[in-house]
């Protein structure tokens, strides 16, 4: 494997809405099996038309080729995912590092049956601030909000 530099930049919408939808869903489709692939595909639409457009979100790229993103709502991760073929190579971290120096600190919520993205945040030094048993859509899938601070 050839060592790969890491682009992150900002998002563009005429170019890069359906491949980070992509991403999400394949990303989402490998952590979290216990949501259901039909409501993630109904879900789907709501990253597209909601989530992307109203979030500050950052690109992580590889030859040039979306690998990873993360979207921020001030300083809350609204989302973080990597391409399920790119994990395991930095590009979350390096995303993590990046929002982190333009924001100073960060928080998110995390399914805590989500064990890859709960160990993930804890490396990075994320501190469980509480939990909730219940997620946004008042579905049975609890939820950790985790902070970092630089």
């Amino acid at each position: 494997m050839k060592n790969e530099e890491v682009v992150i930049r900002r998002y563009a919408s005429e170019t890069d809405l359906k491949k980070l939808s992509r991403i999400w869903l394949d990303a989402s489709l490998l952590s979290h099996p216990f949501i259901g692939e039909k409501r993630l595909l109904e879900r789907r639409n709501l990253i597209e038309e909601q989530y992307l457009p109203n979030a500050q979100t950052w690109v992580a790229c590889i030859d040039h080729q979306p690998s990873g993103f993360i979207s921020l709502l001030d300083t809350f991760v609204g989302g973080l995912f990597v391409s399920p073929e790119q994990q395991g190579r930095g590009i979350g971290r390096k995303l993590i590092a990046h929002s982190l120096n333009l924001k100073g600190e960060l928080e998110l919520e995390v399914y805590t049956d989500n064990r890859q993205a709960m160990s993930f945040y804890t490396r990075l030094g994320f501190q469980e601030l509480s939990r909730r048993s219940l997620d946004d859509d008042g579905n049975d899938f609890e939820n950790a909000r985790l902070r970092l601070i630089a």
